[in-house]
């Protein structure tokens, strides 16, 4: 789940907008008078918004997530039957 939120919808984000905003305009037209043939949708700059976006989420991840420099990783354990979380301890 934490993949397809970091990874999938940054990557899919701008064209599912770029579609909605298709959609609103077919609405908003003249009885959806307004077509746009698949030639005419911009693949390049929607994949290339995608990976921008894409690139921002994993760089702000990077930075602002995690643990401090120098912290230990404790894994979980099994004690009396239950399992305890594991984490970073400094």
């Amino acid at each position: 789940m934490r993949q397809f939120l970091t990874i999938v919808i940054p990557l899919l984000l701008p064209t599912l907008l770029y579609f909605g905003y298709l959609s609103l305009v077919r609405r908003r037209s003249a009885g959806g008078a307004a077509t746009v043939a698949s030639t005419d949708i911009p693949w390049v700059w929607l994949v290339a918004a995608g990976v921008l976006l894409l690139a921002v989420t994993l760089m702000a991840i990077a930075l602002f997530g995690g643990a401090d420099p120098g912290s230990h990783y404790e894994p979980p354990r099994m004690i009396d039957g239950q399992v305890q979380p594991g984490g970073f301890s400094d």
